[in-house]
């Protein structure tokens, strides 16, 4: 059966997000992505981008009950606002792994969730969602990711860690076992965590430090 699928948000990862869409398709015909959903005062309708079109805004969805979702906007406070807006229309949800990422059967993952090309997910990991795991990240054993969790490309997540919902984790990051990442933090490019990171901070450098605090709910608006 094939799934009918339409991307929000038109920009880098939206576009990336149909390449991975593209490979399962040349593996096994899965998917039918029809084209990409942004904001209506974007003016961006009828444009094409990598040959899909720009449908319309999320009332689309109304006149197209049987089309599914995935959501390409890499910020993740973007993200949870969009599927926010999204829910509130009865959107369906699909999720997407690329065929060459390596993952065991002991995996848990929500819906709309994006896995890229050549991520390795070892056993006992839990994925929420709306989750996007970038190129070429590792997550090792028992670690949890929590909703709306965003790694960038050439993350390393070591065994035991849990990432707070919304946590953003820049390129390059490290992460060493049993460290928990705080919800709507954000942990810079080439980071080293080796401490427990608080909610709501962002933290940079090796070893991690925070740099700046910002207020709870800042990501709802």
């Amino acid at each position: 059966m094939i799934t009918k699928v339409a991307i929000l948000g038109a920009g880098g990862f939206a576009r990336e997000v149909l390449d991975v869409f593209d490979a399962v398709n040349a593996a096994t015909p899965t998917y039918d992505v029809l084209g990409f959903i942004v904001d209506a005062d974007y003016g961006q309708v009828g444009r094409v981008i990598h040959d899909k079109p720009v449908l319309g805004d999320l009332d689309w969805f109304s006149r197209n009950r049987d089309v599914a979702a995935i959501c390409g906007v890499g910020a993740p406070e973007i993200r949870y606002r969009m599927i926010a807006r999204a829910n509130a229309v009865d959107v369906e949800y699909c999720s997407v792994v690329h065929p060459n990422a390596v993952r065991t059967r002991w995996l848990t993952m929500g819906v709309g969730v994006v896995i890229t090309a050549a991520c390795v997910l070892t056993n006992q990991i839990t994925i929420g969602n709306h989750v996007q795991v970038n190129l070429d990240c590792t997550i090792g054993h028992d670690a949890v990711l929590e909703d709306f969790v965003t790694l960038a490309p050439g993350v390393h997540v070591s065994g035991n860690v849990t990432l707070g919902e919304g946590c953003y984790v820049g390129t390059g990051a490290n992460i060493i076992e049993k460290r928990r990442l705080g919800a709507w933090s954000v942990i810079g490019a080439g980071a080293t965590v080796v401490r427990d990171i608080p909610d709501n901070v962002t933290a940079v450098g090796t070893p991690a430090a925070v740099v700046k605090q910002r207020e709870s709910g800042w990501h709802l608006s």
